[in-house]
């Protein structure tokens, strides 16, 4: 129930990529008489990235939320084992949560959250079998991105509601809906299952942020019960050339 470009990743991920982060690093400082005399921090995605879930990397996917609640690990020399330390973890929230203003009292229950993927629009010649329109191929040709890796979300949060619904620019007209109180690592996609009506509200939240400005942002607007769900209008002025393409991709 994911988009076809985290479908395709190979899992789980061979012993060799901890190695090639062991020969990078650690044997490296050691070659150069440095290992001593540095601090290594080992930290943890949960997986998501490097882990068994296997998901490309950086931050060009929607899901899941890039939050550990794992403890790092700190090796150097002047640590006496086993020390100990409170930490706080977390990812910076680039979305205020008031609307746009210090002093306003609206606070955003609705957050707006696009991204554009890359591709080539020729094969990659070691990937060959995946055609035009991916980039960052590595490996067992796992692609970290795509021309319809092109997705914009609502991400909505107030005291009754906690959901994220994302549309994607691909053939399928795929969407991702997620509980993110019932389900906070985003692991059943809810798109097929969930209420028409909630899927009808999210998508006409997310056509308002895309077309609101100033505080019109603020609020999600007057949903119309006559208002037919459909992903594909998200999408539709792209231009001729991105459609194509976008088309060429699974």
């Amino acid at each position: 129930d994911k988009h076809w470009l985290i479908r395709q990743a190979k899992t789980p991920m061979t012993n060799s990529s901890i190695e090639l982060l062991d020969d990078a690093f650690r044997k490296r400082l050691e070659v150069r008489g440095e290992l001593e005399n540095t601090y290594i921090i080992f930290t943890s995605d949960n997986g998501y990235h490097t882990g068994q879930f296997s998901l490309p990397l950086d931050k060009r996917q929607l899901s899941p939320p890039q939050v550990s609640s794992l403890s790092p690990w700190i090796r150097g020399s002047s640590l006496s084992p086993p020390g100990q330390f409170s930490l706080p973890l977390d990812k910076r929230q680039l979305s205020p949560p008031q609307g746009g203003s210090v002093n306003s009292s609206t606070w955003r229950t609705d957050f707006l959250v696009e991204y554009e993927g890359e591709g080539s629009d020729v094969a990659d010649p070691a990937c060959p079998l995946l055609g035009p329109g991916v980039s960052e191929c590595f490996p067992d040709c796992v692609c970290e991105d795509s021309f319809n890796n092109t997705y914009a979300c609502v991400r909505t949060v107030s005291p009754f509601t906690n959901l994220q619904y994302c549309e994607f620019d691909d053939n399928e007209v795929f969407v991702e809906v997620y509980n993110m109180t019932a389900d906070p690592y985003q692991l059943s996609n809810l798109a097929k299952t969930i209420d028409q009506e909630v899927l009808e509200k999210m998508n006409h939240r997310l056509m308002m942020l895309q077309s609101c400005s100033g505080p019109s942002c603020r609020t999600p607007g007057v949903y119309d019960t006559r208002y037919n769900f459909d992903p594909r209008l998200m999408f539709s002025n792209r231009s001729h050339r991105s459609n194509r393409l976008r088309r060429g991709l699974k």
